[in-house]
């Protein structure tokens, strides 16, 4: 027994002094006079309890090592050191939740060529309000236009870098997976539509899944941009004929626009397409519908049809609202235009167009992209998050978080404090995950990327845009062999509709 105990001594004796020489210290250290240059850029971010580790690396591939200590205001501290900072996920959150309300402070050091320069100190805010969400769901897809190359909807756990697909059109061959949309992050209810020669509309309700008929023949095209109803029972959607275009000689790839669009509501009890032609004019485009957070009113972008795609350029959406009534599942009688999109004048340039409205579930705010023409903002560089307050009905940039390429496509945390968005700022072709923290006064914090275990090398090899993210509260529990089935069958549920 006491050889035993020896051998295992001397074991981790070895092992102690293997790891020791394992972890290169930094020696001989230079002071530089000035903040690293890190990637992702995290200096400065404010962060929520709970979050991933903000891993990161050195922006110069030429950086062989990196040593990090990051020390507590309200106490505590953490080490990391390697080719990249790695902190420890556990440590990492024991030191968040030490330090909530407060701030973390990092120290860089940084070996190059067998030298080691130190950079003056930065610092991350650690929120004092809950992020309030288990994770988010989201779409990869890489950057094809007509043919249906491999996508799929995911969900991943905010808290560590966990990511479970949750249906990959491999499983739905020759499809195309749009848009997972939950109701107020609830996981157990949500709806997304599938294109292609078994496309159909999926609505998972009561832990049920049913799948409409892509197309109606009265609607003029298929079920699109769904958002729910606070109730459930309703789901506001658009119905759209999207083209596709393709420039010759600026810096926007492609554009597109529909030929027609109506917004409409969907009684999910009744399988009834509920119409009313104050959302359905002849002569108007009327898209990307949203409910107010108490169910009374129903936020939409509507535009002028042109002539397409001649004067594709010319199409300007402004913001509209119509109540609703959830008891007769009607519009009431009356528009309101909260945003005219002639009027909507940015340093007396020309007028913008509005998309995306996403009001935040406290009923404060209403986050939307603003773009020159049109409503497909990811591929408008120009296009910029805005935020009106509802209460005010004034309006502003979010300069906090633009940048001078697409913003776009946003959601809200169930709390209202945080609020995630796409943005295509760090090469100009791939769309990103960015969070970032609103105040009570409408101003944003310094956005921080979704963390990854190793961001540059992840985001290096992901040939993939994020598109369409939200938070969810909790994991989505879904059958993706059972669902890939499901569509690929014929059994499609159809709709009536009411007329106008």
């Amino acid at each position: 027994m006491r050889i035993r105990k020896t051998y295992s001594l001397s074991k981790l004796l070895l092992l102690a002094v293997i790891v020791a020489g394992c972890s290169h210290r930094p020696t001989d250290v230079t002071q530089v006079d000035e903040l690293p240059d890190i990637w992702p850029d995290y200096v400065g971010v404010t962060i929520p309890v709970g979050i991933a580790p903000l891993n990161f690396s050195m922006a110069d591939d030429d950086v062989e090592t990196v040593d990090v200590e990051v020390k507590g205001s309200k106490g505590g501290s953490i080490h990391a050191n390697g080719n990249y900072a790695d902190f420890d996920i556990d440590e990492w959150h024991q030191l968040l939740e030490q330090n909530k309300g407060g701030s973390l402070t990092l120290t860089v050091c940084a070996e190059k060529g067998g030298r080691w320069s130190r950079y003056r100190d930065f610092q991350m805010t650690v929120g004092s309000e809950p992020l309030d969400a288990w994770g988010i769901t989201y779409r990869r897809i890489p950057p094809s236009y007509e043919i249906y190359s491999k996508m799929g909807l995911y969900q991943r756990n905010l808290s560590n870098f966990d990511e479970r697909a949750l249906l990959v059109n491999t499983q739905a061959p020759n499809q195309c997976i749009n848009c997972h949309t939950a109701n107020r992050t609830n996981p157990d209810q949500y709806v997304f539509h599938i294109r292609g020669q078994h496309g159909g509309t999926l609505v998972h309700r009561n832990g049920q899944d049913e799948i409409l008929k892509a197309v109606n023949d009265s609607l003029g095209g298929s079920m699109v941009y769904p958002y729910w109803h606070p109730g459930g029972r309703y789901c506001a959607f658009s119905t759209n004929k999207t083209t596709q275009i393709f420039h010759f000689a600026n810096n926007k790839r492609i554009e597109v626009y529909d030929n027609e669009s109506d917004v409409f509501i969907y009684d999910t009890q009744t399988r009834t397409i509920l119409k009313d032609t104050l959302t359905m004019k002849r002569l108007w485009a009327e898209n990307t519908p949203a409910f107010s957070p108490d169910g009374q009113w129903l936020y939409y972008t509507t535009a002028l049809r042109q002539v397409y795609p001649d004067n594709y350029d010319k199409e300007k959406y402004s913001l509209c609202r119509v109540s609703f009534d959830e008891n007769t599942g009607r519009l009431g009688t009356h528009v309101d235009t909260l945003i005219n999109a002639q009027s909507s004048m940015v340093n007396s340039q020309s007028p913008k167009s509005v998309t995306w409205p996403r009001p935040s579930y406290d009923g404060r705010y209403l986050m939307y992209t603003q773009v020159d023409y049109g409503y497909f903002s990811i591929w408008h560089p120009e296009a910029d998050l805005w935020l009106l307050d509802l209460k005010t009905g004034e309006t502003h940039p979010l300069d906090e978080v633009n940048s001078n390429r697409a913003e776009s496509l946003h959601s809200w945390s169930s709390n209202s404090y945080w609020f995630l968005f796409t943005s295509r700022r760090d090469d100009g072709l791939y769309s990103r995950i960015y969070f970032s923290m609103m105040d009570n006064d409408g101003r944003a914090t310094k956005p921080f990327l979704l963390p990854q275990r190793n961001p540059k090398e992840f985001y290096r090899h992901l040939l993939c845009s994020y598109n369409t993210p939200d938070f969810t509260s909790r994991p989505v529990n879904s059958d993706a062999r059972q669902m890939g089935q499901d569509i690929e069958s014929d059994k499609r549920n159809p709709t009536t509709i009411t007329p106008l």
